[in-house]
């Protein structure tokens, strides 16, 4: 099994919580067993580490060149401003997936942008929790 790493930064703890008409009802954990069971049917062994902090955001990017075949990363609010996280994945050697569950592009003007995509694989948004979903079968096509 190719393992992946799925990689949530700032608030995304409060998934269930925080704006639920935006990000859903469902927690992160409810939302990671669903990607953990989907990961298995395609072969996928799933680890999922979770960060308010930009730095253990990084630190995992780095760590994860060894022994991950890719990440799907959803780096919340980095995504808008984080060249220090746009840099850890230009820096290291397999692919990454951004994803968000709300459309950024249909949101806030500074959500429009994000620093970390030209340097991702892809980006999935848009798709509540089936953004993940979806990246895992990017993965498919991209390993």
């Amino acid at each position: 099994m190719k393992k992946l790493l799925i990689l949530n930064g700032p608030n995304l703890n409060l998934m269930g919580e925080r704006e639920p008409g935006v990000y859903g009802n469902e927690s992160l954990d409810d939302i990671n067993r669903q990607i953990e069971q989907k990961g298995k049917e395609l072969g996928f062994e799933c680890h999922f580490f979770q960060s308010n902090w930009e730095g253990a955001v990084i630190d995992q990017i780095h760590e994860a060149r060894n022994e991950y075949a890719g990440i799907i990363l959803n780096a919340g609010a980095l995504t808008h401003y984080s060249y220090a996280v746009r840099d850890a994945i230009a820096a290291i050697h397999i692919p990454v997936v951004e994803v968000h569950c709300s459309n950024v592009h249909a949101r806030e003007e500074f959500r429009h942008t994000s620093v970390i995509s030209p340097v991702c694989a892809g980006s999935i948004v848009g798709f509540g929790k089936n953004s993940y979903l979806l990246a895992l079968n990017a993965f498919e096509m991209l390993l």
